[in-house]
């Protein structure tokens, strides 16, 4: 079996385990902010820690970084900050799988904004699978018990959030891509983890002034969960190592196809971890929208 499969499986695990310890966060102690910042304030120092470790145990010089570049890492890590905003709140509206499921639109979302704002084609076999996720996402919006036209299922706060967070984090994903290129020195991997250090720092910094100005609190509260946290922040900086590992080693067609198995995953996690209940008609979904990411990767 080829290193990047086994890599890949585990980024995918890494993240589903990171969001659900944001999602017993969040409905514990923590609010939607205060479990993202969980995950920044816990995985920044170890990311720098391990920048630090590789300029100095690797005799290497840290490479040039231009405006653009800090542009990139600004848009990058506000919109993530503000995509796990919107998947943390998520999960208090609507089960953990379905949560995971709508966040998983971001493949999609990247497809159509590419189209939108860059002009970039779409073949055939991506229309088919953008058609579908669309459907999944219809038969996903509709919460259990719900009724009326189906355009009212979309404007639901469950819908907005998990759209709003696929489209939030397919921007960080084009963001970051756009920061790593723009350091022309260094090995891919060397990049990305330059990168990510300075993301994740930046996220560290700005969600702490913010939180600083307006609920000290929550700043208190994050604390006092620091056992869970520190988790929270292991998990997150192993599964983003993970992905930009396999992303490496193979065409990231292939590994987003593989990395499709968080949503089986998530669903194991919602009905084993958490016990909640998934219906025939959010399974549906769920397996639709997979498919269609897997087409389109496939595709792209």
């Amino acid at each position: 079996m080829s290193l990047w499969i086994p890599v890949t499986l585990a980024a995918a695990s890494f993240q589903t385990v990171r969001f659900m310890l944001q999602k017993s966060l969040s409905s514990v102690r923590l609010t939607a902010s205060g479990a993202t910042f969980a995950r920044f304030a816990y995985s920044a120092p170890l990311a720098v820690a391990a920048l630090c470790a590789v300029l100095l145990l690797g005799d290497r010089d840290l490479p040039q970084m231009n405006m653009l570049f800090g542009v990139f890492v600004v848009v990058g890590g506000i919109a993530q900050i503000l995509a796990t905003i919107c998947v943390v709140a998520l999960f208090k509206q609507r089960n953990f799988a379905v949560g995971i499921t709508f966040a998983k639109t971001e493949v999609i979302q990247t497809a159509l904004v590419g189209f939108v704002v860059l002009g970039d084609t779409i073949s055939g076999g991506a229309l088919f699978a953008i058609g579908l996720g669309l459907w999944a996402v219809l038969l996903l919006s509709k919460a259990p018990g719900g009724s009326g036209a189906w355009w009212r299922h979309l404007t639901n706060r469950a819908s907005q959030l998990g759209l709003g967070s696929g489209l939030l984090f397919a921007f960080s994903a084009v963001s970051y891509r756009g920061a790593s290129l723009q350091l022309a020195d260094g090995d891919a991997w060397f990049r990305a983890l330059v990168t990510l250090a300075c993301v994740t720092a930046f996220q560290l910094l700005s969600m702490w002034g913010w939180l600083m100005w307006r609920d000290r609190g929550e700043l208190r509260a994050v604390w006092e969960t620091r056992r869970t946290g520190i988790f929270v922040g292991l998990t997150s900086l192993s599964g983003s190592f993970c992905w930009f590992l396999a992303f490496t080693l193979q065409n990231a067609a292939y590994v987003k196809a593989v990395g499709q198995v968080e949503l089986v995953l998530s669903l194991l996690a919602s009905t084993l971890v958490f016990h909640e209940t998934i219906t025939r008609r959010e399974i549906a979904g769920i397996t639709m929208l997979g498919l269609s990411i897997l087409v389109l990767v496939l595709t792209i």
